[in-house]
């Protein structure tokens, strides 16, 4: 990747060799929402005859997707990413390529073994059926782009990680100077504000975010950096809280840090 997040199709077909088995992609980077150009790397695939997996976890419900011309082999989803029960997902497999299942059983035309989550399977269902009439995602990305705003302008130091223009509507990444964003977790936990410090796949980690250093950013910048999301069930109001809300925490914690203080962590 760039310093912008940006994926550049050349440097996969570099990586293909005579014994690449597949090629797995992300549709949507899960830290900085920037997209990747899965159509073009399908093409290539497809020329290298290399079959192609495409997460589109994190870009589902959020973008336009036509799978029949998409290229890929496989494509897989998730169902919390799109207000369903986690534990559950599915996986789109091309008729044209044979599926071989790591855990054989009966169940899935023989494709896995397993008890069927039917309830979550049908809340998977009525999920997508949900998220499939709110496709205008206009709303999602205006309270994004004014929370991005409003931030770039009144706190100082503040960087947007990521292209700005190719991403998904929902998802902020944005550096504050001199921050630890653990300290800034606890204390926009505390007043209400969800947000994480990287992906939840990482979550727990003691390493500056791999995303971010992947495009060349210190790890100074990357441990300063909190990831945002917006969604369908955000209202007006919730922007103002947290437009109110961030600055007056990184002024904080930043002050503390001037006078050698630590955070302190309610027990």
């Amino acid at each position: 990747m760039d310093s912008h997040g940006l994926l550049d199709p050349k440097s996969v077909e570099a990586a293909i060799r005579e014994d690449t088995a597949v090629v797995s992609l992300l549709w949507a980077n899960n830290e900085t929402g920037v997209l990747f150009p899965v159509e073009e790397i399908a093409a290539i695939t497809t020329s290298k005859k290399v079959p192609l997996h495409v997460d589109a976890v994190q870009a589902a419900g959020k973008i336009s997707m036509n799978l029949t011309n998409l290229g890929a082999q496989f494509v897989s989803f998730s169902g919390h990413k799109i207000h369903s029960a986690k534990g559950v997902g599915a996986l789109a497999v091309s008729r044209r390529l044979r599926f071989t299942p790591l855990l054989r059983g009966s169940q899935e035309e023989t494709r896995r073994g397993g008890t069927q989550n039917v309830a979550g399977i049908v809340g998977f269902g009525k999920a997508a059926e949900i998220a499939h009439q709110h496709t205008d995602h206009s709303f999602i990305k205006s309270l994004r782009d004014r929370f991005e705003d409003h931030l770039l302008q009144t706190v100082p130091g503040t960087e947007v990680n990521g292209d700005r223009e190719n991403r998904l509507p929902n998802t902020s990444n944005i550096t504050f100077e001199g921050l630890e964003s653990e300290g800034a977790l606890i204390l926009l936990g505390e007043k209400g504000i969800c947000c994480s410090a990287g992906s939840a796949c990482t979550s727990g980690s003691v390493h500056p975010s791999h995303v971010l250093r992947a495009m060349g950013f210190s790890n100074d910048r990357a441990r300063g950096s909190l990831r945002f999301s917006f969604g369908r069930l955000n209202t007006g109001q919730d922007l103002q809280e947290a437009c109110e809300i961030v600055p007056d925490v990184i002024k904080k914690l930043r002050s503390l840090k001037t006078q050698g203080s630590p955070v302190a962590v309610a027990a």
